[in-house]
């Protein structure tokens, strides 16, 4: 790859403060592996060979510890039915102890395989063909997608969009709920907003979700990925209203770079909602795991925070650099700032084009492909997601080419 520091953007490289054990500057050549991200065409133009900054997977190595752990289960050569250990437990409630400050207890955790899948089991077990789901846009779109596949329907309640942050709309909230409405799905952190909500948002949120009696669905997957100032409070330990109507959906896939392994948790603190979504569970997943999956969420969980503290000082590094970048080079641009996830959401509409047209020039003439704002529903026109986890080069090259595609 060519490199990309020309004098014009010297300047913008940030300061290093500490020293750095983990290796985040490496580029790993990821074409030729069957890769999403590197390997798919774009879906507009058919093109290849995109300079990709759109999925949310990171173009890190996952941490020594994780591929070692990997390693010495694959040299065992047999991976039959496997079920997780005390350890595995163990240091999956260490990790949310220390981390988060929620203290959990072992039979609150449902293993299941991904996030995604959970929600629709959690759709199909708790609501029926008709009722209405909400959620808040933009967001995460397979949130709509397994609503409506699993016959239901959504209701939306957009987020309100004051400066450059994403705030929920308690009022109109209350104003869309009607009779048939049984679930809420929430986005905490905020994907694509990288919002991280606040404990008072959360309560907030909470008691109407209580009174009106929905249950709230909450994807937090980004949960680990919080920038400095900021810190995620799980929803089902905001309150006591939440503990009894939140089931939690948790993954370290998303914070070491393991969504191709597999991997997840439902935390349902409630028995009888716990006992529901497991008996629904049971219709598509055997409850046994995958034994590489184990592997690499123990040894995550019990060896990966300093590489994940790294791994956060890092992107705030690419963060500042696309700030610094945007504001000298392409001020009409603006992005939000980077509360939580990796992914940074840029506002396009000061450049005064159509969201077919800025994609067009990203992609045909600047050779790049974000994710467009427009695919998270209502309030994400005008806007595109940028995945800030990779290796500074390719943050520079790729900025040098939405600069010359854009300008």
């Amino acid at each position: 790859m060519a490199e990309p520091w020309g004098s014009r953007l010297d300047f913008f490289i940030p300061p290093f403060c500490y020293s750095r054990v983990y290796d985040f500057d490496t580029i790993i050549e990821r074409r030729g592996t069957g890769s999403l991200k590197w390997d798919s065409r774009e879906p507009a133009s058919g093109a290849s060979g995109l300079l990709p900054l759109w999925v949310a997977d990171m173009d890190f190595a996952a941490p020594r510890e994780i591929v070692e752990a990997l390693e010495r289960r694959v040299a065992h050569r047999i991976y039959g039915y496997t079920i997780e250990s005390a350890t595995y437990y163990e240091a999956m409630i260490a990790w949310f102890r220390d981390r988060h400050g929620w203290t959990l207890e072992r039979d609150w955790v449902v293993s299941s395989p991904g996030v995604v899948p959970s929600i629709t089991t959690a759709l199909l077990a708790f609501t029926e063909p008709g009722d209405g789901v909400v959620i808040q846009p933009p967001v995460y779109h397979p949130f709509a997608a397994r609503i409506l596949s699993s016959g239901r329907r959504v209701v939306e309640n957009p987020l309100m969009l004051r400066g450059s942050r994403l705030e929920m709309n308690f009022e109109n909230l209350e104003s869309v709920i009607d009779a048939r409405t049984r679930a809420l799905i929430l986005c905490s952190p905020h994907n694509p907003g990288c919002r991280v909500w606040e404990r008072d948002e959360l309560i907030r949120l909470a008691e109407i979700c209580a009174r009106r009696g929905i249950l709230i669905i909450s994807d937090e997957i980004h949960c680990d990925l919080v920038m400095k100032g900021h810190r995620h409070g799980p929803m089902a330990a905001s309150c006591e209203a939440a503990a009894g109507i939140t089931i939690t959906l948790v993954s370290p896939t998303k914070t070491f770079n393991l969504a191709g392994i597999g991997g997840s948790f439902t935390v349902i603190a409630d028995a009888g909602l716990r006992r529901r979504f497991q008996e629904q569970a049971h219709g598509f997943w055997t409850g046994l795991a995958n034994p590489l999956s184990i592997a690499a969420v123990e040894a995550a969980y019990q060896h990966g925070a300093p590489w994940l503290d790294e791994l956060l000082a890092y992107v705030s590094e690419n963060y500042e650099l696309l700030a610094s970048f945007l504001g000298s080079r392409l001020p009409a641009v603006r992005v939000f700032p980077l509360e939580g996830t990796y992914l940074a959401w840029l506002d396009m509409r000061g450049l005064g084009m159509s969201d077919d047209e800025v994609s067009d020039r990203l992609s045909r003439r600047g050779g790049v492909r974000l994710e467009e704002g427009r695919r998270f529903g209502r309030g994400g026109e005008g806007f595109q997601r940028l995945n800030l986890a990779c290796p500074r080069a390719i943050l520079g090259e790729a900025l040098e080419k939405i600069a010359a595609a854009i300008s």
